[in-house]
């Protein structure tokens, strides 16, 4: 279970340097890509860095978004189509007493711009404690094993209207709560069953039509989300702007390199963080006296995908509200996850190969594993079956018929993990 909120923070996740890459460059060709995310940024694009666009979904479908597949039960509140939302005082016992604007009384919270696992409602949180089950907007029972809400919420429309919130409880993996007007009228409650989204970050509501949304892809198929958010401006003092950038999905890790021309940026020994903001928005900036979007020369992401490849982005472009478009070049640095990168050398020859045929040799007996043959995407090309090799005893890998190019090795089986590289002309 993920119970502290702190989980997101640095993973201190650092690139070994490989001999083959020393000199930095990469090994895969560049590609530029544009994302749209509409007129006004009214579209949400989640995006693969390997497979290209998954989904698209207009940003307003959506109001609340209740978190699916962690302990946390986070639950965003869709700030970025206008969207204001208040923790109130008041108690649940008190829902009916709540009829009338008293902002002064009330506390504004925010989504984090860091965590997918601190929606707004999961304000005043201790899950950062040893013993802390108080998600934000209920408390875990250990007797019960569900959650029961304790707060009542406040939303506010872009038009001025006022809607009261109360999340009722977390049980048999179904969220129940209740909302209405905040006079009382239209009270309705609803549910939504963590079930219908099996394999999603999140489930998501509209309060217009009074139903659930499936929106989003399966969290292992994709890595970026763009779409317009809310971030904290920090001057002349913190204030909420919505802004249009890029995020990253769970378990996707970035680095955002500075000071060095992009040419020259280099991964290995960057240190890589999970905060969810690493691209963020601010590889843009508008320059009022030209008018225009600028962009830093010398400013390099490097992303470790869902799958643990490396990738490196450059922003080149946007085309501000009147498009929504995100223009950036990717460029694939290493097909190998970073488990793999520190990974015990598997040897090969010939190098390069030029008659189809390769062998390799481990240092020790390796028995029951897999022989891979991988191209610069990940895409398995050959897969061989070694049920037993002795140490110093060649193994043949077939490679005919696989285009020149530089690829990947990879020996894996029970406690053995080796890899190569291996050029074919």
């Amino acid at each position: 279970m993920l119970l502290c909120s702190t989980l997101y923070r640095t993973r201190m996740r650092t690139f070994a340097t490989l001999a083959l890459l020393a000199s930095g460059a990469s090994l895969f060709a560049q590609t530029e890509v544009t994302i749209s995310t509409g007129p006004a940024n009214a579209q949400q694009v989640w995006y693969s860095l390997q497979n290209g666009v998954q989904a698209t979904a207009d940003l307003a479908a959506w109001d609340l978004a209740f978190e699916i597949n962690s302990f946390t039960s986070s639950i965003l509140v869709n700030t970025a189509k206008g969207l204001s939302v208040y923790e109130t005082p008041v108690a649940i016992a008190d829902w009916a007493t709540l009829t009338s604007p008293n902002e002064a009384a009330w506390t504004a919270i925010h989504n984090s711009e860091l965590s997918w696992y601190e929606g707004a409602l999961t304000h005043g949180n201790n899950l950062d404690q040893p013993n802390g089950f108080n998600l934000g907007w209920g408390q875990y029972s250990f007797i019960t094993h569900t959650v029961a809400g304790t707060k009542v919420y406040v939303i506010v429309d872009g038009e001025g209207n006022y809607r009261k919130l109360r999340i009722n409880s977390l049980a048999a993996n179904t969220y129940n709560f209740t909302f209405a007007n905040l006079d009382g009228s239209n009270e309705v409650t609803s549910t939504l069953s963590k079930t219908n989204f099996s394999g999603k970050n999140f489930g998501y509501f509209n309060f217009a039509t009074n139903s659930t949304a499936d929106l989003e892809p399966a969290a292992n198929s994709w890595d970026l989300l763009f779409t317009k958010y809310t971030s904290i401006i920090p001057a002349p003092a913190p204030t909420a702007y919505s802004v249009a950038g890029v995020l990253q999905n769970k378990n996707v890790d970035a680095v955002q390199v500075d000071g060095v021309p992009v040419a020259d940026a280099m991964w290995e020994g960057q240190v890589l963080d999970s905060a969810m903001n690493i691209i963020g928005y601010d590889w843009k900036t508008f320059n009022m006296t030209t008018f225009s979007f600028e962009y830093a020369e010398d400013r390099t992401y490097f992303v470790s995908d869902r799958n643990g490849s490396v990738w490196k982005l450059v922003f080149i472009g946007y085309g501000g509200t009147a498009t929504g478009t995100m223009t950036f070049t990717q460029e694939l640095m290493s097909a190998t996850s970073v488990d793999e990168i520190n990974a015990r050398p598997l040897s090969v020859f010939p190098v390069p190969v030029t008659n189809g045929v390769l062998h390799i040799t481990a240092d020790s007996d390796v028995r029951n594993a897999t022989v891979e043959v991988l191209d610069a995407s990940g895409r398995t090309l050959r897969i061989n079956t070694i049920t037993d090799l002795s140490a110093g005893a060649l193994a043949t890998v077939d490679m005919s018929g696989i285009p020149a190019g530089m690829y990947l090795v990879r020996l894996q089986g029970l406690n053995t993990l080796r890899t190569a590289r291996v050029v074919v002309e």
